[in-house]
């Protein structure tokens, strides 16, 4: 699966697109310069199933770590997998 990822500065979304249309996205808002908020995570029903949630979070994780972040989850599935998944705590807020 092809995650994609867009940034503007204040906000951004790790998605996956599928014939034009999202399938799944995870939304993140900027918090000062070192921190992202997770606040949002979405799997169109046809992808259930297939961890595509997790490969969201994992794609978010892999920024947070080029990009020296911090990231909080306020998302509860993205909590819940910061919670199951140990090698995410060193980017974890």
């Amino acid at each position: 699966m092809d995650i994609q990822h867009k940034d503007n500065g204040k906000m951004g979304v790790f998605y996956v697109e599928a014939d034009g249309m999202t399938t799944a996205e995870m939304t993140y808002l900027w918090s000062g310069d070192r921190r992202i908020i997770i606040d949002h995570t979405g799997v169109s029903e046809a992808l259930q199933g297939q961890h595509i949630g997790k490969q969201l979070v994992e794609a978010a994780v892999v920024f947070a770590r080029q990009k020296q972040l911090r990231i909080l989850p306020l998302c509860p599935f993205a909590k819940a997998m910061f919670d199951k998944t140990p090698e995410f705590q060193d980017v974890l807020f």
